[in-house]
C-alpha cells in the first residue's frame, strides 16, 4: 500500500492530451474531468509543473486548443502566468463542445477568457463538475 501511494503521479495536460488522442469525446470528458480532480489535489505551489509540458497534437485541433485554454484558465485560477505553449492554440471558427441550444447559450455567458478568446465556448461549470 504505502509502496503505491509513493509511485502516485498525478496526470499532467501533456499525459491528458496523449490519452485524449483517439478517445471518443465521452471518454475525453471522463479524462478531463479525472486531470481536474488530480488538479485541485495539488498542493498549489506545485500545480504549475503539471500544465508547463506541451502537449502533443491529439489529432482533432478542438482538443488541441481545449488543452491550451484549460492550462491557461488554471494558471489563472492560480494566480500565475500561463506556460508559454498556448499562446500558439486557437481556433479559426467557434466550437461549442455541448452544443445543445441551452449550453450554447449558457456557454455564450458563462465561458472563461481563456477559452472565450480561443473560440472555444463551455461554460465554466462544465469544468467544475468532475
Amino acid at each position: 500500500m504505502g509502496k503505491h501511494a509513493a509511485s502516485y503521479e498525478p496526470l499532467t495536460v501533456a499525459r491528458l492530451g496523449a490519452l485524449l488522442t483517439g478517445a471518443d469525446d465521452s471518454r475525453r470528458w471522463r479524462l478531463v474531468a479525472e486531470f481536474l480532480e488530480e488538479y485541485r489535489w495539488e498542493p498549489r505551489e506545485d500545480r504549475g509543473t503539471l500544465l508547463d509540458g506541451e502537449p502533443a497534437y491529439t489529432g482533432d485541433e478542438h482538443w488541441d486548443v481545449f488543452l491550451a485554454a484549460l492550462a491557461e484558465h488554471l494558471s489563472a485560477k492560480d494566480g500565475r502566468g500561463a506556460p508559454s505553449w498556448v499562446e500558439t492554440r486557437s481556433l479559426r471558427r467557434f466550437w461549442f463542445p455541448f452544443n445543445t441550444s441551452a449550453a450554447r447559450v449558457d456557454a455564450v455567458v458563462h465561458a472563461p477568457a481563456a477559452f472565450r478568446r480561443r473560440g472555444v465556448y463551455v461554460s465554466a461549470h462544465e469544468l467544475d463538475v468532475a
